[in-house]
């Protein structure tokens, strides 16, 4: 719980909500969301959660009304590697998810393609689309690219198979969200 000094107000977590959502609720930050409230980087919310909002009164939305669009998962599948976690030797900066069934990426955000390469260093096949505000999502490890850079994609739009890079066999998507040039903790972000 964060120091009673704070001046701020507590939101109970609804069913599907996520923090970005809810830091969107308040205009707060999202980071100071987290910190405030010790979240750690795997922490997932659960519904009737208590969250503290620090130097807020009152949402500036109702419940109800959304801003923008939210995200979604990019691929049907399991996290093999979450934010934060060493994986092959190197700080995993995304979510790494293995497909369950179907190999099919999908955009998590409508956007713009801004970059697709076909041999993108350990990555491999790489697309990343621009969600403006700053997010834009890196979908990397592909088999197969099927957008172009330029090319405008909603939301659930196809736009890649699942594969595997360079010497690491096993098939998964590698999957970030960047603010900025600064990768964020993806979980903050998906239902």
């Amino acid at each position: 719980m964060p120091a009673q000094r704070i001046p701020g107000i507590y939101h109970r977590v609804e069913q599907g909500q996520t923090l970005w959502q809810i830091s969107r609720m308040y205009n707060a930050d999202l980071e100071r969301i987290v910190n405030t409230n010790h979240i750690s980087e795997s922490a997932h919310i659960d519904k009737g959660q208590l969250i503290f909002i620090p130097d807020v009164q009152k949402p500036i939305f109702t419940k109800r009304y959304v801003y923008g669009e939210d995200f979604i998962w990019p691929l049907q599948g399991r996290a093999v590697a979450i934010f934060g976690q060493t994986f092959n030797n190197m700080v995993n900066k995304g979510i790494n998810i293995q497909p369950a069934k179907s190999p099919d990426v999908i955009a998590s955000r409508s956007g713009k393609v801004v970059f697709c390469a076909d041999d993108f260093g350990s990555f491999g096949k790489t697309v990343i689309i621009d969600h403006g505000g700053g997010l834009s999502t890196v979908y990397a490890r592909n088999s197969m690219l099927l957008v172009r850079v330029g090319d405008n994609v909603q939301k659930g739009t196809l736009i890649a198979k699942a594969g595997w890079a360079g010497k690491d066999k096993l098939v998964y998507l590698h999957f970030e969200i960047r603010k900025g040039s600064i990768p964020q903790n993806p979980y903050h972000y998906l239902p």
